[in-house]
């Protein structure tokens, strides 16, 4: 595995000159997340019945639209940064509503696992978060796995880089202190400079699986 700062200098190199597309996307994204959020507490003084209703019309927008569209994000900062690819508001849009069904019970399960074990307690929930981390990415790239498939083969790529994908995302924390600083509008370049270094480290733990398995 390579240092944070390479990831982090590969995001940035990719990044050059197409900021605007990737903070573009990051706001869409964010506009459809708050949405269905911000109708939910719109409607809380209503009634217990309709926000509860609500709630669950914004459980089914979450897995049918936001998933499959957080799924496109993370993949068309990969094909930015792995291909060159710099059409990354369609590529988001073309991948996570390509093989939608598919993503759609991917992206489902992993949150019920990830939600099932932080019933248990919250530690083992974190950590199997990060066992699951890669399975938006192998949902794309190897599309003949099923959704158990992916997950199970995220799970084997992340054995023994669970910490060190921790580790990445913890030598964000200074930015992060500072987008709060910006009143959060520093997040929509946060966002996908940490999407894009996640993506490269991917790329890592994916050769590192490939080479155990010949």
């Amino acid at each position: 595995m390579r240092l944070n700062q390479d990831y982090k200098n590969e995001a940035l190199a990719a990044l050059k000159g197409n900021w605007a597309p990737a903070v573009v996307a990051t706001i869409i994204l964010y506009i459809m997340s708050m949405v269905a959020g911000g109708a939910t507490g719109l409607m809380n003084p209503v009634s217990y019945i309709l926000s509860s209703a609500l709630f669950g019309l914004f459980w089914l927008f979450t897995i049918f639209v936001i998933n499959p569209l957080q799924t496109g994000y993370a993949n068309s900062l990969k094909t930015l940064s792995q291909d060159g690819d710099s059409d990354i508001i369609n590529n988001m849009f073309r991948i996570g509503f390509g093989r939608y069904l598919h993503i759609v019970w991917g992206t489902f399960l992993t949150g019920l696992f990830t939600f099932l074990w932080a019933l248990l307690l919250i530690v083992p929930g974190i950590i199997k978060s990060f066992s699951y981390a890669m399975t938006p990415f192998i949902l794309i790239d190897n599309p003949e796995l099923t959704a158990n498939e992916a997950i199970d083969r995220s799970r084997a790529m992340m054995r023994g880089h669970k910490f060190d994908l921790f580790w990445l995302l913890l030598s964000f924390i200074g930015w992060f202190i500072l987008c709060m600083l910006t009143l959060g509008i520093g997040f929509f370049w946060l966002i996908p400079y940490t999407y894009t270094s996640v993506a490269g480290f991917y790329k890592d733990v994916k050769a590192e699986y490939e080479s155990r398995q010949k």
